[in-house]
Order: C-alpha cells, then sequence, then structure tokens
C-alpha cells in the first residue's frame, strides 16, 4: 500500500500540473493544433460564404445602379437581375448605343440618366419603361425622341437640353399627361407640336435657345404652367399668341432676344406675373419707356390697350336675307312639276343656285318675281332664265 507521504506527494505534483496547465493554456499537441487550423478554416469559409451571400442579396435587392464618369463606350449584357433597379446613372460617359435588349428588361426603372454621352439614338424599347419618371439625355447627338417615348405615361420631367432635335413626337402632348416639366432648350426646334397644349400638368417649359417661329395657339389649356421660357430664339420668333396672357398660373415669362415687335395685349391679364423679360426684341408696342418703368406699368399699359381695343371693336350686325332663301314658284304640288335648279322640294327653287341676290335685280330676273308667275298654278307657265 502507498504511505501517507507519497500520496500527499502526488496530490501536490496533480494541483501543480493542473495550475501550469490553466496558465498556458490546453497542452500544445499535434492533435490541438490541426483542430486550431480546422475551426479557423471553417470560421473562414463561413465567413466568405456570409460574404458571397450578403452580396448576392444585395443584388438581388440593388435599387441604385451608378456607372457615371466610367468611360464607359458600350453596354454589354449584365448578370445583375436589372427588373429590381429603380435608378440607373449611365452620365458623363462614351456611350454611343443602348441596346434594345437592355432597356427592355428594366421593367421598374423610375430614373434614368443619360447625359452627356455620344447618343445619336434612344431605343424604341424605351417606350417598355411603364415607371419611368425622370428621364435625362441631354448633352447628347439626338436628332429626335422616338414615338413609343409616348407610351411612358408615368413621366413626370423630361431633360432634353443640348442636343440636336429638330422636331418632337406630334403625339407627345396628347400621352405624356403627367409631365410637369419639359426642357428642350438649346436645340434646333423650328415649333413646337400642337398637342403641347394638352400638357395640363405641364409647371415649366423651356425652349429658349432654338429656332421657334411659332407657338402653339391653344397654351391657355396650360392651366398649371408657372414657368415659359422661349427667349433667344433670336429674329425666328416675330410674334406670340393671344392665348399667352391666358395663362392663368403664370409667374415668369422669358420672351427676350427674339424679333417679337408687338406684344398681345393679352399679357395685361397675367394676375400672377412676377418676372417678365422682353429685352432684346425690337418693340413697337408697348413703347420702350413703359417697359423702362417695369412690370407693374408695362401690365397697366397692356390692360389699358385691351380695354380701349375692345370698346372700340364694332359690334356684328345680323345677316339679312333680304326676300329669304326660297322663292315659291308655283302653288301645284304634283310630281314632276319642279323643274329646273332646286333644294330638292317640289314647288321651290333655291335662288342662291342662280343668282347671287345683287343680281336678281337685273332686268333678266326682274320677270321672275312677275304676281302672275308666282301665283299661277301652272307651272309650265315659269321658264327659267336661259344662259
Amino acid at each position: 500500500m502507498m504511505g501517507y507521504e507519497q500520496m500527499n506527494q502526488m496530490t501536490m505534483t496533480t494541483t501543480a500540473m493542473m495550475k501550469n496547465f490553466n496558465k498556458r493554456g490546453p497542452i500544445n499537441t499535434p492533435h490541438n493544433k490541426m483542430t486550431r487550423r480546422s475551426v479557423s478554416a471553417i470560421d473562414g469559409g463561413a465567413a466568405a460564404a456570409a460574404a458571397t451571400a450578403g452580396e448576392g442579396e444585395r443584388r438581388r435587392n440593388l435599387k441604385t445602379l451608378d456607372l457615371s464618369g466610367m468611360s464607359l463606350a458600350s453596354l454589354s449584357a449584365s448578370s445583375i437581375n436589372l427588373a429590381s433597379i429603380s435608378k440607373l446613372d449611365l452620365s458623363n460617359n462614351n456611350i454611343q448605343k443602348i441596346p434594345e435588349s437592355l432597356v427592355a428588361r428594366m421593367l421598374n426603372l423610375w430614373a434614368l440618366d443619360l447625359q452627356s454621352n455620344q447618343l445619336k439614338t434612344l431605343p424604341n424599347s424605351i417606350g417598355c419603361l411603364s415607371k419611368l419618371k425622370f428621364l435625362n439625355v441631354s448633352g447628347n447627338y439626338l436628332q429626335f425622341l422616338p414615338k413609343t417615348i409616348e407610351d411612358c405615361r408615368s413621366l413626370e420631367e423630361l431633360n432634353a437640353n443640348f442636343n440636336e432635335l429638330t422636331r418632337l413626337p406630334d403625339a407627345i402632348g396628347f400621352e405624356l399627361t403627367n409631365l410637369t416639366k419639359l426642357s428642350v432648350n438649346s436645340n434646333k426646334l423650328v415649333l413646337l407640336p400642337n398637342s403641347v397644349s394638352y400638357l395640363t400638368s405641364l409647371r415649366v417649359l423651356d425652349a429658349r435657345l432654338n429656332r421657334l417661329s411659332s407657338l402653339p395657339e391653344d397654351l391657355e389649356n396650360l392651366v398649371n404652367l408657372q414657368v415659359l421660357n422661349v427667349s433667344q430664339n433670336f429674329q425666328h420668333l416675330t410674334t406670340l399668341p393671344y392665348s399667352v396672357g391666358l395663362l392663368i398660373s403664370l409667374v415668369e415669362l422669358d420672351v427676350s432676344y427674339n424679333g417679337i415687335t408687338v406684344l398681345p395685349d393679352s399679357l395685361g391679364c397675367l394676375r400672377r406675373i412676377q418676372k417678365l423679360s422682353v429685352e432684346g426684341n425690337p418693340l413697337i408696342s408697348p413703347p420702350f419707356e413703359v417697359v423702362e418703368q417695369g412690370l407693374e406699368a408695362l401690365k397697366q399699359y397692356m390692360s389699358e390697350k385691351m380695354t380701349e381695343s375692345y370698346k372700340t371693336t364694332p359690334t356684328k350686325k345680323k345677316k339679312s336675307w333680304g326676300i329669304g332663301k326660297f322663292v315659291k314658284y308655283g302653288l301645284s304640288s304634283s310630281p314632276g312639276r319642279g323643274t329646273g335648279r332646286g333644294d330638292g322640294r317640289e314647288g321651290f327653287i333655291n335662288v342662291s343656285d342662280y343668282r347671287q341676290i345683287d343680281g336678281i335685280a337685273s332686268p333678266r330676273h326682274v320677270s321672275l318675281f312677275n304676281p302672275r308667275r308666282l301665283l299661277s298654278p301652272l307651272s309650265a307657265y315659269f321658264s327659267p332664265p336661259r344662259y
């Protein structure tokens, strides 16, 4: 049997070993090293897997894609789920063409920025972007906008400044009824389509620095328009339609640096106008001294001129038909009795078919109104004049 002293010594040795183990940690055996490496490898793999999963989740939930200023010359098919993108920024690149298939996949896109590229055309598939609200294609080489842009009926802002546009789609105003801002300055537009008058939600219309020779006649339909800028069309724009003065919400009007000689009297009706720029025009009416006095003086002058013009306008008299349009020439209503040129009703002759009313007083026609002929039951007694 083991003595007491031996047992006590073994206990002390075991206690010392346990203390030493607690201080140094686990014994550094080959098995333990492999275990630590395995744990580290597992942790790293889990982290990588988590990162990959996070990247995948980020791509799946991608909302904004910013590729601006990357000197891109073209766009290719992407592995990104384009249907999830709501905002795409491709501005300040060298892109010359947008693939049709690429745009057609962006079904949830509501903002597209293509400014400052080398685009000469836009894809027809842009009409598939039914949720698009903001489109910026300024600073390109576009000569026209595709007709399919009329299908972007959610569009609220269209910026096509600094291009080479010569026309806008004819029906753009009939379809883009939610458009609030239309900027087409610094182009080569000769006119705005008449449908622009139907953009009833429009608040800002910027068409300066073009070649406009006229504006649509029915501008009064733009009941929400607050800013109208058609300045710097120079000698091309010489008149303004009367309807400009009927824009009930207009706050700012800029018609400076054109060839306008006479401002419409209706400008006196602009009750909300706060800024009116007319400098740089060869104005005759209003005179220069009135323009110098400021906005209120100009409005008063135009209002007084409109009132004076209304007072001096002669009222139209009702047109007198003289003896009447139809002259009865026989009392008999028997079939076949009505000969000659008439209105199809028997017993009547349309005087206007023969001569103007002034010509009836000539000797040749006086006999037509002889009572014996007018009241005679014998239609044969009547014979139309021969020419």
